[in-house]
């Protein structure tokens, strides 16, 4: 049997957050042009993580709707989206795992299970 693939986990709260484009006014939407946005990134990769990866968007609040794509699952958190990122990263340990967000707290936690983190212009260029 393979390898499971990499998890990428997305922080879809930090990243539409990290380019003022007016997300505000439809949290939804913005998250559903996130959720299409990283559909390439399932079978590209990351810089550092060559593809194809398992991509995850967690979702949180408004944003709780957002359907999964062929390619991106879409996980609705509960409550905190940070809480549950944590969660699927210390879940994805030994495989590769890396998470998408600038969230300083949120990185010191997904490292403690090992997880690797790059910042929201890693998938949303200009951010």
């Amino acid at each position: 049997m393979s390898n499971p693939l990499p998890l990428v986990i997305v922080d879809a709260a930090n990243v539409v957050g990290s380019v003022p484009d007016g997300w505000w006014r439809d949290r939804r939407g913005a998250a559903e042009q996130l959720r299409d946005a990283l559909v390439p990134y399932a079978s590209d990769g990351l810089p550092g993580t060559p593809g194809p990866v398992e991509l995850v968007l967690v979702v949180e609040g408004r944003a709780r709707d957002v359907a999964p794509v062929p390619g991106v699952r879409v996980e609705a958190a509960p409550g905190s989206g940070d809480d549950l990122i944590a969660e699927l990263a210390a879940e994805a340990a030994p495989r590769p795992c890396v998470v998408v967000t600038a969230d300083r707290e949120l990185r010191r936690r997904v490292e403690a299970h090992g997880a690797r983190c790059v910042g929201p212009r890693t998938v949303r260029p200009g951010a």
